[in-house]
């Protein structure tokens, strides 16, 4: 109970929810569509998807003055690559704030001289290139895991002998294939913050890369994405002790 009250007192957790909301319309939408019967509560929700993604922008106004916070925090960070990774995500992400700022201004017809098409273009780009940096970032950490996990797993397994086995080739390279995926899983496993962090940017950057046209996709598929991001960010605002520390 403590954890929700902490939660839904933060600008950051009503957001998530928001984003929550939208998302589920947008997946809700696209399942319900081709059925026959359906067209009233498709467009319902579709004008609570537009509702809710335009009250998102109010919360979304003070993310400009957060992502240079945490552009300045990020530069204090004492390992090189997270400091670099993290640093040029969090300025893209205050680029990506500003474009989306100015979109929301001429949305609201505070200002009709705005080129929509070119900011939201800038807008998709620079989002992208803050999620690419983000994962980067996470593949440096899941590195940094397995190698201790490895490190561990064979200090345990020094002081024990097995016979070598034979193998063909075919054997060692599904042998090998499955130490990694079984390394991986017991990193992941080990460090839930670095789960999330890395699950929640994976989902993130699905919308940017349909938006730019890099990799094409439907509504479903954004629309799960972007859910998934959304829970995995909630987890993180209610329980700080999963959010992915700054080494």
């Amino acid at each position: 109970m403590d954890a929700f009250t902490r939660f839904t007192n933060q600008t950051q957790g009503r957001d998530r929810l928001f984003r929550a909301t939208q998302y589920t319309c947008m997946l809700l939408t696209y399942l319900l569509e081709p059925k026959a019967g359906k067209e009233k509560v498709v467009m319902k929700l579709k004008n609570l998807e537009s509702s809710v993604s335009t009250g998102r922008k109010w919360f979304r106004l003070g993310n400009v003055v957060h992502a240079v916070q945490a552009t300045e925090q990020s530069m204090h960070a004492t390992d090189l690559v997270p400091r670099l990774c993290l640093t040029l995500a969090n300025l893209n992400r205050v680029i990506y704030f500003i474009c989306d700022t100015i979109l929301w201004v001429r949305s609201v017809g505070l200002a009709s001289g705005i080129n929509k098409e070119k900011w939201r273009t800038w807008a998709a780009r620079h989002y992208y290139y803050s999620l690419l940096l983000s994962l980067g970032r996470d593949l440096y950490e899941i590195t940094l895991q397995m190698e201790q996990v490895a490190h561990n797993r064979a200090k345990r397994e020094k002081s024990s002998f097995q016979d070598p086995l034979e193998y063909s080739v075919a054997d060692e390279e599904t042998a090998w294939l499955q130490s990694f995926l079984l390394l991986l899983f017991r990193s992941l496993k080990q460090h839930p913050p670095l789960f999330l962090d890395t699950v929640k940017n994976f989902c993130d950057i699905l919308n940017p890369l349909h938006q730019l046209g890099i990799c094409k996709s439907n509504p479903g598929i954004i629309g799960l994405g972007g859910l998934v991001s959304s829970i995995a960010g909630i987890i993180i605002v209610a329980y700080p002790q999963m959010k992915l520390k700054t080494r």
